[in-house]
């Protein structure tokens, strides 16, 4: 491990608001709108910080817990992820199943905070959630052992310098699988459309921003906050199979990174301008499709 590992966290932390700017201002390009700033993010973040926070008698100390726990298991999953040929602090086999079950932490304790607030809508939207993780997540590590199989590397830092041209070249029908998967993951994963609508405000059809609905101030801050850092984390993980560029050094690999990100952005904000919202019973359909492309993308890699 060397002080090089925490660069990427750091970056991360400072310039995950960016990416909902990105595709707030695609989307916005798209309806033929000026749209918010790009550094919309951080202003929200900090009005909200300034903010007092509400509770309801009904809630205990679950829901305050909720928020922060939640932040703090995906902000604990920045210290997995390698940034080009920079390894990441924490890197071990199958270190990737730890990521995943950090984000899975991280969902559960905010499922925990709605249901604790004893609404309705709210206990509506975590089931929902619930369910779909429940496709999410099996999808999203059988595209990581995918990778890993192709990359013949256990570990994220491994399978993100395992991945080369030449590897692409001999594997591409199942890394290419496993592109498309992950980015319906990540799509799931962060609440966007055709799966959720992080901008609706109708609760019957809410899934995430429903389980939230009582947050305020400070606690929504750090919700909005972690769901910055959780597009970046699915986002990284994507771009350490499609964009497998080591450069050797830091500042440009920093480089690749943020740009990277930022296309990533900039797809997502293309994709909810160009199609419609799924309806609910067809979200798992959307999901099982991705789950079937990583579990044939690890067939593919095994053969």
């Amino acid at each position: 491990m060397s002080a090089l590992g925490f660069l990427h966290p750091l970056l991360a932390l400072l310039l995950a608001p960016l990416l909902p700017g990105v595709i707030h201002r695609t989307k916005s390009f798209f309806a033929g709108r000026a749209g918010p700033p790009l550094l919309q993010g951080y202003s929200d973040l900090l009005k909200l910080a300034r903010k007092g926070a509400v509770y309801s008698r009904t809630t205990t100390w679950v829901f305050r817990l909720g928020p922060v726990v939640g932040l703090g298991a995906v902000a604990t999953g920045l210290l997995f992820l390698p940034m080009g040929s920079i390894a990441a602090v924490v890197s071990f086999p199958g270190d990737f199943v730890a990521l995943v079950a950090l984000l899975a932490l991280a969902r559960f304790v905010t499922i925990l905070a709605a249901l604790d607030t004893g609404s309705s809508f709210e206990g509506m939207g975590a089931s929902r959630e619930a369910a779909f993780a429940a496709l999410a997540e099996p999808a999203l590590l059988l595209c990581l052992a995918a990778a890993s199989r192709e990359a013949g590397q256990a570990s994220l830092t491994g399978i993100a310098a395992g991945m080369s041209g030449s590897v692409w070249v001999q594997g591409a029908p199942a890394l290419l699988l496993v592109a498309a998967a992950l980015l319906a993951v990540l799509l799931a994963e962060n609440a966007r459309i055709p799966v959720d609508d992080p901008n609706t405000h109708l609760e019957l059809t809410m899934i995430h921003e429903v389980m939230v609905l009582d947050h305020g101030g400070p606690d929504l801050g750090l919700v909005h906050y972690a769901s910055a850092l959780k597009l970046w984390v699915v986002g990284a993980v994507l771009l350490d199979v499609v964009l497998p560029i080591h450069t050797g050094h830091a500042a440009l690999d920093a480089a690749v990174l943020l740009a990277g990100l930022l296309v990533v952005a900039l797809v997502v904000g293309i994709i909810e301008s160009s199609i419609a919202r799924l309806r609910l019973i067809q979200v798992p359909q959307f999901l099982v499709g991705a789950g079937a492309f990583a579990a044939l993308a690890l067939a593919l890699a095994m053969r």
